[in-house]
């Protein structure tokens, strides 16, 4: 039985939060300018048979405009919750989040390439902006680990640092590239960049859907060496873990996640980060159960996130990297307060 509970918790927490993801979706389609109740709205994408016939108007910006934005914003949020929770416990640093580590900004780097040059747009169709933000972030990446690793071990300081520098590097990158297009370009190009996913469609979100589908599949199928990690890299390869296979398979996962989720919304920071301690806190530390949860509750947080941010300031929008910011920051400071205090505790000198 006691086998089994971790199934049980899975269970259940899921359970949970795929009714709240539903609930939160229908709230957040029918907050908007036009007069829509949430029983329209299940109408709409369930059947007529759910309440009263509506007129075809509201069904089409339903279907057509608010249901698109509003999944995306859910798989958006999945995609850099699980990413988060990856990275967190394969670098065993409760710090580490897509954004703070850099790779959002070189994802972001490697999107605005594509996009401005079209180079690889004949050959790769719409998948050319999410392989290059991935390419640009495993660049990133690699360059943090790089930077963050002395001798043989990685600092939980010097990673976060080196995630800095590495952030404000490809910022300046992403700067200068937009410096050079026209100011009206440059102002969507920089709402964009501050997290959004206002004017997309069901076509972008299609585009995400097989990089979270592939990523959650294969980390979730790896969640049980995840779990080993956190007893050591040798103690993971004593009881028959590939650690060098298994590392480079979830960095490679976690970093197409976020790549896919900064190509089609920008960089929306400190979901990775607030999301995963969050949820540990109610399933426990077993990556067999916080995987997915962490990530139904990473779409629920940011289609909130985005309902607040478009309906704040009616008609006027702000970026959904502002509110997760908001959030996410002060939540970092104290993480990274925590730790720190803790740090000094262990050290003897500290």
């Amino acid at each position: 039985m006691n086998g089994n509970q971790w199934a049980i918790r899975l269970g259940f927490w899921c359970l949970a939060f795929i009714l709240l993801l539903a609930l939160s979706m229908a709230v957040s389609i029918s907050i908007g300018s036009a007069d829509i109740g949430v029983a329209d709205v299940w109408s709409a994408l369930i059947g007529p048979s759910v309440s009263q016939e509506i007129d075809p108007v509201t069904e089409a910006i339903i279907r057509e405009i608010r249901l698109p934005r509003v999944l995306l914003a859910a798989l958006v949020g999945a995609a850099l919750a699980a990413a988060g929770t990856v990275f967190q416990g394969l670098l065993k640093n409760p710090l580490a989040d897509p954004y703070i580590l850099g790779v959002s900004s070189g994802a972001a780097v490697g999107a605005a390439v594509a996009i401005f040059t079209g180079w690889g747009m004949a050959w790769l169709g719409r998948w050319t902006v999410p392989l290059w933000a991935f390419a640009l972030g495993a660049v990133a990446l690699v360059c943090v680990l790089a930077l963050a690793r002395v001798g043989s071990t990685m600092r939980r300081e010097t990673l976060i640092l080196s995630g800095v520098v590495v952030q404000a590097f490809f910022g300046a990158i992403l700067t200068y590239v937009i410096a050079t297009v026209s100011a009206q370009e440059m102002q969507r190009i920089q709402f964009w960049l501050m997290g959004s996913v206002a004017l997309r469609d069901w076509s972008h979100a299609m585009v995400i859907v097989p990089f979270l589908a592939g990523g959650l599949l294969l980390s979730w199928l790896l969640s049980r060496s995840l779990n080993l990690f956190a007893l050591g890299e040798r103690s993971a390869a004593h009881v028959g873990v590939s650690v060098e296979r298994v590392r480079l398979t979830l960095l490679v996962t976690a970093t197409l996640m976020t790549a896919a989720a900064v190509s089609v919304a920008g960089t929306i920071g400190f979901v990775g980060l607030v999301i995963p301690h969050l949820m540990r806190m109610f399933t426990g530390p077993d990556h067999r159960v916080l995987l997915p949860v962490a990530s139904l509750a990473g779409a629920v947080f940011l289609v909130w996130a985005d309902t607040f941010a478009r309906s704040v300031m009616d008609p006027r929008e702000l970026p959904i990297g502002v509110v997760t910011a908001l959030i996410g920051a002060p939540f970092f400071a104290w993480q990274l307060r925590r730790y720190t205090r803790r740090a000094g505790e262990e050290s003897p000198l500290g």
